[in-house]
Parts: C-alpha cells; sequence; structure tokens
C-alpha cells in the first residue's frame, strides 16, 4: 500500500514514516498543505496521515480540497488538538478516524490496519495460496507451515500479487505499489526483487509469471 504523512513536526515525521514502513508500506513525507495536495493529485494514494497544524494552508482545508474532488482515500487525522469540537469538525468534513499526540505508535498501526481493512471490502486478514499463508497483521509468511524469511519490501511485492491474484502488474505499477517518493527505483529494482522472491518461494506451490510486454502475475501450480 501507499500512504502519504503530511506532518510538518520532523521528530513525528520521522516516527510515522518508520512506523508505517515497519507495516510494509510505502510512504511518501510531505511537511506542508501545499505538497501534500499537489501529490495528492497525481498519485494514487490508499490512505493519507495528516497533521491538522501546517504551514501554508492547514490540514482540514487540505481535507476539505480532497473531498471536494470526490477523492474517497480515507483520511486519518493526527493533532495535538483534544478538544471534541475540533474531532467532530474534522470526521464531519470528511475525515475516518482520530488520533489525538502523543500516541502510541503501536496504537496508529492498529488505527491504520482497520482503516484498510474498512476500506478494501473488509480485506482477508490471511492470503492463501497454494502451500502459502500470508498473515497480513503480523506481516509473515509460511510455506507448509514454516516460516519463510522474506524482507520488508518481498513481503510488499507478495501482498500485491496475493491480494489481487487475477490482475497482471506492470514494471511501473509495481514501482508505484512499493516505492515512495525518497526512493530512487528503476524497472531493473522490481526484476531483481521478482527474481530474489521467486527463488524463495520455490517449493510453495505458488509462481511468480511474467508476460512478455505486458508485467507479472502470480498462479497456483
Amino acid at each position: 500500500m501507499r500512504i502519504l504523512v503530511v506532518e510538518d513536526t520532523a521528530d513525528v515525521g520521522e516516527g510515522v514514516v518508520e512506523c508505517l514502513e515497519a507495516l510494509g508500506h510505502a510512504v511518501d513525507w510531505a511537511r506542508d498543505g501545499e505538497t501534500a495536495d499537489e501529490w495528492l493529485r497525481d498519485t494514487g494514494y490508499q490512505l493519507v496521515v495528516l497533521d491538522l497544524m501546517l504551514p501554508g494552508f492547514d490540514g482540514l482545508t487540505l481535507l476539505r480540497r480532497l473531498r471536494e474532488r470526490r477523492c474517497e482515500t480515507p483520511v486519518l487525522i493526527l493533532t495535538a488538538r483534544s478538544a471534541i469540537d475540533d474531532r467532530i469538525g474534522s470526521l464531519d468534513m470528511g475525515a475516518d478516524d482520530y488520533l489525538v499526540k502523543p500516541f502510541d505508535f503501536r496504537e496508529l498501526q492498529a488505527r491504520v490496519r482497520s482503516l484498510l481493512r474498512r476500506h478494501s471490502g473488509g480485506r482477508a486478514a490471511e492470503l492463501k495460496c497454494g502451500k502459502l499463508v500470508f498473515d497480513r497483521s503480523a506481516r509473515t509468511v509460511r510455506i507448509d507451515d514454516v516460516p519463510a524469511k522474506l524482507t520488508r519490501r518481498e513481503l510488499s511485492l507478495l501482498e500485491v500479487f496475493l491480494a489481487r491474484p487475477t490482475m497482471v502488474f506492470s514494471k511501473a505499477q509495481l514501482l508505484d505499489q512499493l516505492f515512495g517518493f525518497s526512493a530512487e527505483p528503476t524497472e531493473n529494482s522490481i526484476e531483481v526483487l521478482i527474481t530474489r522472491l521467486r527463488r524463495k518461494l520455490a517449493g510453495s506451490g505458488v509462481e511468480i509469471t511474467a508476460q512478455r510486454g505486458i508485467g507479472y502475475h502470480i498462479v497456483e501450480t
């Protein structure tokens, strides 16, 4: 999943990005409303984590613009404002959830998981194919009930394929799903990642196949 974090406080932003990347997500971090608004127009995000107090125009303005464009991307508000009127105002404007600073990063992760489940039609907690079971909450994979050692990026790539097993993904689509703006990947990065993942899936009854000139998809063998 690709997530946009909009937060101007450096230590909070760094912590949130690290927390979400630990879940296997590709994360972009905007420090102001104008930059976030531009990225939201150009990039398909699955979730926005939004601070209210921002330089330029504030988080509520960004939220209003997002909803006026009929963008239904879920928004989780992060703010130091604890007054009930602020919470109600944000939710009425179209926010999906609200977390008051300071917060425990474990709660942030739980709320993110909940929002992503809710907005993906109640996505399954486990993805199964062949002899493979992917636990999305624990971020673990078992093959024939034996733990498989996959890197964070390999887990994310596998999840993309398992979540939409009938879809053929181009390299560009995979780059967009797996890497944020701060990374500098190339299409060769995807080829290397797929080669490594194929090797680790040996004997799982699952194979990543290539359709020449189109992309990759997952099949049960």
